[in-house]
Parts: structure tokens; C-alpha cells; sequence
């Protein structure tokens, strides 16, 4: 992707972000049906998001329907797997060999949406050399050789919350660009390092707050 798309990227808003991949998943699974063709109106009946929302979404990623017959499928895949970044191919460290972090290095999903985890990081010597699903696990004190051996760009970090700063410091002085965060610690970087929080507790939280607001 060139640099001026790049820019333009960081100018979506983060709900339409948070959006697109919807989107996509759906007129995946269209497509998968044989369908050709999908309007704003059938991705937002699906989605439960207003249709005029829908179009203005699709706006930032420089795609335009027919009249009467919408967006083709085809392109409008290509179009945000290439907006999205999925189509591109991410390394990552996974940091934290732990239940959700070898749950993670199974997760095959997450190749098809460009992330690739080369390589899992833990402290405990018994983890060392083995392996999980195929992808390797290392002790910490190797990751600066593995570093040099992977290129990795991406840290996902599934420590315990007592370690999430000390795994922070201690990686990003290895060249990661950017880190998944899914401890509910809110690490501290410096800015010209990307971060993603995603705290299953605080989505846990969420979930019952709404749960016992309806009661």
C-alpha cells in the first residue's frame, strides 16, 4: 500500500474501522452463496447499521456502486482486503505461551486476515523447543536473535498483567512497530508505537453491565 493510501487510512474513523470487517465477512459469505452483486441496503439489513451509514463507510475506501445493482462482490472484497491490510502478510511474536496465547497460535483464522505468527516467546524453560501448531516457541532471552531471523513487525502479548510493562519495554527495543495488547493493563510506549487493546475483561464487563441493565 503507498504511503499516501497509508495516510488516508489513519483519517477513517475508528467506528467505520471497526465496521469494514463486517462488511466483509458478510459479502464472504455471499459470495460463498453465488451471489454477484450486494447493495448498501441488504449489508446493512444484515449488519443492523442504517443504510446511508453503510454507504458513507464504503465511501473511504474508493469503491462506487451501480444503480439498482449495487457493489459487485468481487471487487468490493478485493477492495477492502486491500483497504483493510488483509491481503498483505503481517509477522508477529506472540509474547506469553499461556492458555489464551497457545489458543491463539492455533488460531488458523488469522493467517486468511494477513497476520502471520512466526514464533511464541515464554519464560518457562520447559517451553522452550517445543512447538504449537506448528509454530515455535522460544525462551525470552532469545528473542533478539529471533528477531533478526524473522523481522518480525507486530507483538501480540498475552502475559500475565504483573509482566505486561516489563515484556513492553523489553520488546519494542527489538524493532516491533506495533503491539496487540489483550492484558487489561494499559501499557505505556512511545508514540511512534502502535497499540490495539483488546481486554476480553473488559468486554466481559461490558457484556454483564448491559446484561443487568435490561433486567
Amino acid at each position: 500500500m503507498a504511503n499516501d493510501e497509508l495516510k488516508q487510512n489513519w483519517k477513517v474513523p475508528e467506528p467505520t474501522l471497526r465496521r469494514l470487517p463486517w462488511y466483509l465477512a458478510f459479502v464472504k459469505l455471499l459470495k460463498q452463496r453465488g451471489e454477484t452483486s450486494i447493495s448498501s441496503t441488504q449489508i446493512a439489513k444484515e449488519i443492523n447499521v442504517d443504510a446511508s451509514q453503510v454507504a458513507k463507510d464504503l465511501s473511504y475506501v474508493n469503491i462506487s456502486g451501480k444503480t439498482r445493482v449495487g457493489y459487485e462482490i468481487d471487487t468490493l472484497i478485493d477492495v477492502l482486503e486491500d483497504f483493510l491490510g488483509f491481503n498483505s502478510s503481517h509477522k508477529a511474536f506472540l509474547f506469553g505461551v499461556g492458555s489464551l496465547g497457545a489458543a491463539l497460535l492455533q488460531d488458523t483464522g488469522l493467517g486468511q486476515y494477513g497476520l502471520e505468527i512466526v514464533a511464541g516467546f515464554d519464560i518457562r524453560e520447559e517451553l522452550s523447543g517445543t512447538s504449537v501448531n506448528g509454530i515455535p516457541v522460544y525462551h525470552m532471552s532469545e528473542l533478539s536473535t529471533m528477531q533478526k531471523r524473522y523481522g518480525a513487525t507486530i507483538g501480540i502479548i498475552t502475559v500475565p498483567v504483573d509482566k505486561a510493562q516489563e515484556v513492553t519495554n523489553h520488546i519494542i527495543t527489538e524493532g516491533i512497530k506495533a503491539l496487540w495488547n489483550f492484558t487489561p493493563f494499559r501499557i505505556r510506549v512511545p508514540e511512534h508505537i502502535v497499540v490495539q487493546n483488546t481486554s476480553l475483561y473488559a468486554h466481559l464487563a461490558l457484556m454483564f453491565n448491559r446484561m443487568n441493565s435490561t433486567n
